[in-house]
């Protein structure tokens, strides 16, 4: 039997308080500066975490909160764009999303973990998919962070 192929994981680290940080990811106006064009977010384990892109692919992913630890953590079911859905959107959703903060001495440590990956060469292309996206995205994230601190 084929094992699943291994979670994205990517850091970065961010020179701001930790409330700042974590509330990038549950306040909806936030979330749609660097991650979505548009949010809706219920930020209670069982809450919403509906996130909605108008671009190229356009897509939504209506996830559910499954972890959240104020100034910690936040996890969330993922649905992935319409080029994976098929294969990552279950009925369950097949992967989530779980991303830990934890402080450092040069600030905060975005710590985000992707899971749930099958295995195969079209899991493959979807996780490479999502690990540039992330990755492009934690980049966004800290930029947009840094101007709303310091102008």
């Amino acid at each position: 039997m084929n094992e699943e192929l291994d979670p994205i994981l990517i850091q970065v680290t961010i020179p701001l308080p930790i409330g700042m940080v974590h509330g990038a990811f549950t306040d909806p106006g936030r979330l749609s500066h660097w991650l979505s064009d548009a949010a809706d977010v219920s930020a209670e384990v069982g809450g919403r975490f509906r996130l909605q892109w108008k671009g190229e692919p356009s897509f939504e992913s209506s996830g559910t909160v499954t972890v959240l630890t104020p100034g910690q953590d936040i996890g969330f079911t993922w649905f992935a764009p319409p080029e994976f859905g098929g294969l990552m959107n279950g009925p369950p959703p097949k992967t989530s999303v779980y991303v830990r903060l934890q402080e450092s001495p040069e600030g905060i440590d975005v710590t985000l973990e992707h899971s749930g990956w099958g295995s195969g060469s079209a899991w493959e292309d979807a996780r490479s998919w999502h690990f540039q996206f992330w990755d492009a995205h934690l980049q966004r994230l800290k930029e947009y962070l840094l101007k709303e601190a310091y102008g």
